[in-house]
Order: structure tokens, then C-alpha cells, then sequence
């Protein structure tokens, strides 16, 4: 996976909660091969939703997009998801309460709908 992908990946993860749906019963059949690497995209997934850096960043349009998915993504409880799975996994909890410049970028997620939503 290429430095774009993998952040694309944890955005997904972060802000798309069919990803994160997908990790989980990934997770629960024991089909995912490097857990040490989900963890780490888990890592920066709930990094994600810390407060927004005051520099850094790489453009507002992108710190105004990130700013939109955190709110957006209060209502299917993201966070409280993120951290249990991490919890389940083993991962040390986060200390770092803002997210690192270099993670804010104008990344775009598929698209919410019912169809996205279905299994598998």
C-alpha cells in the first residue's frame, strides 16, 4: 500500500462506518493477516478524531473537511467503536490530543447510502 492509500484507508476507517464494519467482522472471523498494521491504521483512524491541529495542515479546505467528518461521524459513535476495538486488539491507549498536521489532508469518502451499508 502506497503512503496515499493507507491514508485514504484510515480516513475510511475514521469516517465511513461500512469500513469499519468490514475491519470488524474481519476481525471477529480472525481473516485479517498483519494486526499489527490494522492497528496501527486504528492508531491513526482515532487520531483523526482528536482536536484539530493549530498548524501544520495542509490547507483549510482540507482542515474544513475534517472538521465536517468529525461532526458528522458523532452520530454513528465512531470513537467509542475505534476505541474498543483498539482496547480489544491490545493497543495502549492514545496520548496525543490533537491530530498531527501532516494527517489533515482533502481526502474524499465514498459515498453513505444503504447500499454501502450491507455486509461483506
Amino acid at each position: 500500500m502506497t503512503g496515499r492509500t493507507k491514508l485514504q484507508y484510515c480516513y475510511e476507517l475514521a469516517f465511513y462506518p461500512p469500513r469499519l464494519n468490514q475491519v470488524w467482522q474481519r476481525l471477529k472471523t480472525g481473516s485479517i493477516p498483519d494486526l499489527d498494521e490494522l492497528g496501527r491504521m486504528l492508531d491513526t483512524a482515532l487520531l483523526l478524531h482528536q482536536a484539530l491541529p493549530s498548524e501544520g495542515f495542509a490547507s483549510q479546505r482540507a482542515l474544513n473537511r475534517l472538521a465536517l467528518y468529525q461532526a458528522k461521524s458523532r452520530a454513528f459513535g465512531t470513537v467509542r467503536f475505534l476505541k474498543n476495538i483498539r482496547r480489544l486488539m491490545g493497543r495502549a491507549p492514545l496520548c496525543q490530543t490533537e491530530v498531527p498536521g501532516h494527517l489533515v489532508r482533502d481526502v474524499g469518502l465514498p459515498r453513505l447510502s444503504h447500499a454501502g451499508l450491507k455486509a461483506g
